[in-house]
């Protein structure tokens, strides 16, 4: 299968960079690039690309709302956030608004092609423990809940999806979360579907936002540092 990706981002040479690395690739090809978010949104959905690479600080409509609009206009297609540094202060705006994780700019080729293929095989390419960090690091961003009611899609989960949930919210891996709960990994991934068909999340990464946001997990609650996980 040749994964189709659009390129959105205000610098040229940039775009001309990825364009160059992803042609040399047997399973992708470009199929376009884009200057501004609404170029971008046009672009998603004229061309319904499998993968868009998105730049968040661009002219007119930012990368953030874009992503917001290709995420609705075409469901199937993927977003990976672009952004200058480790903890760019959109990136969890990026996350919220569907995106299926975020790259640095100056990130290794090798690591560029690894998560275009993760993302467009259906998972995350942030690690748990980089979401967790992201999240602790925009901790005033997410509501505290006071005088809020919870998500009622909460109702849905078995109980051991719940728990699954918490330990993914809390940014530890399938095999630590099988290690913590006494299951097998297989079962932590058959409940981890569950937890997303069932709550109407795209992946992982939007998982642990509804954990927070339901305040299942608190960021400052300390929790052991878990291995890296795609």
């Amino acid at each position: 299968m040749t994964i189709r990706i659009l390129i959105a981002d205000d610098e040229g040479l940039l775009r001309m960079a990825f364009s160059t690395i992803l042609e040399a690739q047997p399973d992708m090809a470009p199929v376009g690039e884009a200057a501004d978010g609404v170029q971008a949104v046009r672009l998603a959905r004229e061309l319904r690309p499998d993968v868009v690479l998105m730049d968040v600080r661009m002219p007119g409509t930012d990368g953030i709302e874009a992503t917001r609009q290709v995420i609705r206009i075409s469901p199937q297609s993927r977003v990976l956030i672009l952004t200058t540094f480790d903890l760019d202060e959109y990136a969890f705006a990026g996350l919220h608004a569907g995106a299926s994780g975020f790259l640095l700019k100056n990130t290794r080729p090798e690591e560029l092609l690894t998560a275009i293929r993760s993302v467009a095989a259906g998972d995350a390419v942030v690690s748990p423990r980089i979401t967790r960090r992201l999240l602790e690091n925009f901790r005033p961003h997410i509501p505290d809940g006071s005088g809020a009611d919870r998500d009622e899609r909460l109702s849905l989960l078995s109980a051991r999806e719940r728990e699954v949930l918490v330990q993914v919210g809390r940014g530890r891996s399938n095999t630590e979360i099988a290690a913590t709960l006494y299951l097998a990994e297989a079962t932590v991934k058959s409940h981890l579907g569950h937890i997303l068909h069932k709550l109407e999340l795209r992946d992982r990464i939007q998982a642990v936002i509804f954990a927070y946001e339901n305040r299942l997990v608190h960021p400052s609650r300390p929790s052991t540092a878990p291995r890296t996980e795609r």
